[in-house]
């Protein structure tokens, strides 16, 4: 991961912004007021679950549909004024070819690729979702109105500058928000990908030290990855914590030098809420499309079909169907996993993992 001295010094920039930056989306809001009088949300879809389950090419396909917007790498650093930005990116910056991002997965990004940047609007009035220390779940009893308030202004601006009518995102660590903004969006459709446990976990480690590799080359990358909402993998990473009983469980095995241990304890605590939801929240549940990402790969034109058809989403240009004969599976790297680690990671998720059509012997019991 190579970051340009411009680019963090745009990053910088905008953290020294600190209060300023909402009174600056303030004054964005009332200079635009009339371009967003007309502009409504509408059946929003919130793609999440934890990373290296699929998001991305989930969020990259979608994002093809009709009428829909996404955030998009331009738009950051500057999030909390996204039109003011990109009209400045318009008359100043010229477009870059597309290059294989950072993770080495074989997806090419460029400023206009569809992106995960809702965090850093979470964060900015909800600074406690990355305490290692506490609860990060929000359920439809929580409420905070001035965040409320400046996220559904946020997400219009994004369906203005787009000249979109239907909002998707990618946000891994709304998949412990379902019931917060499901609440928030009584219309929304909410997409949960989930892997194989030990493949999953093993790309996790394998992004983390490559992540922490590039930290060790360069320190600003913890610095950026953390201002771009990402604590994933890398030096910066923190652990997505659902239950009281949870705090810091998978901090310890990774404090210890038990990765695989510690994403394998991540991945059942994820899934065993997303798995709650189904079965407790009936009225999310009829909204909520689980996509397994081994059928994804083995047959994507029939899951995305079947996805959008769940989500109401539309592809008349056939962009979708143009690009979904690319998907296809990694090679399958979990041959070179020790035993230790192995059996680590089913000890962790057997239990969970078959609710979702895995074995504990890591193969799943349907599909490819």
């Amino acid at each position: 991961m190579q970051i340009k001295d411009q680019d963090f010094r745009l990053v910088a920039a905008s953290q020294k912004l600190g209060w300023l930056t909402r009174i600056l989306a303030e004054m964005e809001t009332d200079f635009a007021s009339k371009r967003l009088k007309g502009v409504t949300i509408d059946r929003p879809v919130f793609v999440t679950g934890l990373a290296r389950s699929g998001t991305t090419i989930i969020l990259t396909l979608l994002s093809k549909a009709d009428d829909v917007a996404t955030h998009k790498y331009r738009d950051f650093p500057f999030l909390q004024t996204p039109m003011l930005w990109n009209w400045f990116q318009d008359k100043f910056s010229k477009p870059a070819a597309p290059t294989e991002r950072a993770h080495g997965d074989r997806i090419e990004v460029s400023g206009e690729s569809p992106e995960a940047y809702e965090e850093p609007v979470w964060s900015a009035y909800l600074d406690w979702l990355h305490d290692p220390s506490r609860v990060h779940t929000l359920e439809a009893g929580f409420s905070h109105a001035e965040f409320e308030e400046a996220f559904q202004l946020h997400l219009r601006k994004i369906l203005a500058i787009r000249d979109g009518r239907r909002y998707v995102s990618k946000g891994n660590y709304n998949v412990t928000r379902i019931g917060y903004l499901a609440k928030l969006f009584p219309d929304a459709h909410f997409v949960v990908p989930v892997r194989e446990p030990l493949s999953h976990v093993h790309s996790l480690v394998q992004q983390h030290r490559r992540f922490s590799a590039f930290s060790d080359r360069d320190p600003r990358v913890p610095v950026y990855l953390a201002a771009a909402g990402h604590y994933e993998f890398g030096p910066q990473r923190v652990a997505v914590q659902v239950k009281d009983e949870e705090v810091g469980k998978v901090a310890e095995a990774w404090n210890a030098g038990e990765d695989y241990r510690g994403y394998a304890r991540l991945w059942a605590h994820i899934y065993s809420y997303v798995d709650l939801v189904q079965r407790t929240s009936p009225e999310i549940e009829e909204r909520l499309r689980i996509v397994r990402y081994e059928d994804l790969c083995h047959d994507p034109r029939k899951t995305v079909a079947e996805l959008c058809r769940a989500a109401q989403l539309e592809d008349s240009s056939g962009a979708i169907a143009e690009m979904v004969g690319s998907v296809s599976a990694p090679k399958d790297p979990t041959a070179s996993i020790d035993d230790k680690d192995r059996e680590a990671v089913i000890e962790e998720t057997a239990e969970i993992a078959q609710r979702f059509g895995y074995s504990p012997c890591s193969k799943p019991t349907s599909g490819p």
